[in-house]
């Protein structure tokens, strides 16, 4: 039997509308994108805040132990047959470290944002041993005894609240100062000068002190010590355990948190005494390398879960286009390519709710907020354009299991893949059974 011209002709319709649908998608693709980088600057301004408080209070701390240094001369004669001499360093760390540190938060705003501060009241003991010159094959003739120091790490010295001291074997007084030095552990830290008469002045030391230190978001304490013992309270409930080590006690709280640490030195990368020349894979010893604390950070990162939201936006306009789509054939509608535009923007501007929500009650209730007003308006919308409420309420509901599924994967990120993978086989198995009553 001969075909007549016009048989194909709703075929050729539904491949055309087709094409053009996939048109407007790829179109879409461009305010997603405008999207994803308002996300981005947001979360920029957010830095940019939260750094702005803290260089007016205080950075993010790390501390270190006290350890002594002491100065010493190598002689030598030049290529010219002068005799010249170099200075360099010895450091010794302490045998035992005991630090107790009380931090009090602070939250502050910046315009919408929020910095979270604190003060730490950090008690410090510890000792050390006889050093041993001869290990590092220095003689007692090198060494600057009256130029000696004492030198303890804090990253942002900016933060001590008052005058840093400690109590050097029961009979001295030590008094900290930015260290000068031009040794290679000097940044970041303090010295006190700690002049001995000779080697018969070596000899076990002890000390002990108390600092008072501002310092924002995170707090961490660098194992110095052969044994290390940090013990940190704080009424923070929100602690996250950062370093390389995670607390051997550990309790949280609503009313906040308290963590035990204690390091061993055969877990550093460092030795217990050495010379400025001293190197490992040709780099001086990174004492911050072992370090470990605590980040107090304010709970749930509204942009990074925006961010995670906005990548699956394709998936979401491709899905509702596509029940769209189903429900417009099967129900033998018509719907013009421009009103499916409208629907995708209506989707994209969900996001921007979203963003804009989350900066002020959190990224849940923004969530249900956004997808509420936009499920409201895309099913008024279908409504008065398909004049059927029925179908209008199927295409909401296909949009409320679309969002919370996205809303699912969102909060179980170690299960996303998973979900991702059965949500999408079972949305194919769907589209598969309601396409075949298509006549294609």
């Amino acid at each position: 039997m001969q075909q007549l011209p016009g048989e194909n002709a709703p075929k050729n319709r539904i491949l055309v509308k087709i094409s053009i649908v996939a048109a407007i998608i790829l179109v879409l693709l461009l305010p997603s994108y405008k999207v994803e980088q308002l996300v981005v600057e947001r979360e920029a301004r957010q830095k940019e805040a939260v750094d702005e408080v803290s260089n007016k209070w205080a950075g993010a701390q790390l501390l270190g132990g006290p350890m002594l240094v002491l100065p010493y001369v190598v002689n030598y004669t030049t290529p010219n047959g002068k005799p010249a001499q170099d200075r360099h360093y010895a450091y010794f760390l302490p045998t035992k470290l005991d630090m107790k540190a009380i931090a009090q938060p602070q939250e502050r705003h910046r315009g919408i944002y929020k910095v979270m501060l604190y003060s730490a009241q950090v008690q410090m003991s510890g000792q050390f041993d006889i050093p041993d010159l001869s290990s590092l094959r220095i003689t007692a003739d090198q060494v600057l005894w009256g130029e000696a120091f004492v030198r303890l790490h804090l990253s942002d010295v900016g933060g001590l609240n008052d005058e840093l001291s400690l109590n050097w074997n029961g009979t001295r007084k030590l008094v900290f100062a930015p260290n000068t030095s031009s040794d290679p552990y000097s940044s970041s830290s303090l010295a006190a000068p700690l002049p001995l008469q000779g080697p018969m002045e070596l000899a076990p030391f002890s000390f002990s002190g108390n600092l008072q230190v501002n310092g924002s978001q995170q707090l961490l304490f660098a194992p110095l010590g052969k044994t290390t013992t940090v013990e940190l309270q704080s009424t923070w409930p929100h602690p996250s355990y950062t370093g390389a080590g995670l607390p051997q006690q550990s309790t949280i709280t609503g009313k906040g948190f308290s963590a035990t640490w204690r390091s061993l030195a055969h877990r550093r990368n460092f030795p217990q005494q050495f010379r400025d020349g001293d190197r490992i894979n040709s780099s001086i010893y990174d004492l911050s390398s072992s370090a470990f604390g605590v980040d107090l950070f304010v709970p749930v990162n509204a942009y990074q879960k925006t961010l995670r939201s906005v990548k699956y936006s394709l998936l979401c306009i491709v899905l509702t286009f596509t029940a769209f789509f189903l429900i417009e054939v099967v129900n033998k509608r018509s719907v013009h390519p421009f009103q499916y535009g409208l629907i995708g923007l209506a989707l994209v501007l969900f996001y921007a709710l979203l963003l804009s929500f989350s900066e002020y009650i959190g990224f849940n209730f923004a969530y249900a907020l956004s997808a509420l007003a936009t499920f409201a308006l895309i099913g008024w919308f279908v409504k008065g354009l398909l004049q059927s409420a029925r179908l209008s309420t199927l295409l909401s509901a296909v949009l409320v299991l679309l969002y919370g599924y996205v809303f699912t994967i969102l909060q179980l990120q170690d299960f996303a893949l998973l979900l991702g993978s059965l949500g999408l086989f079972l949305t194919l198995a769907i589209v598969m059974y309601f396409s075949r009553k298509i006549n294609w």
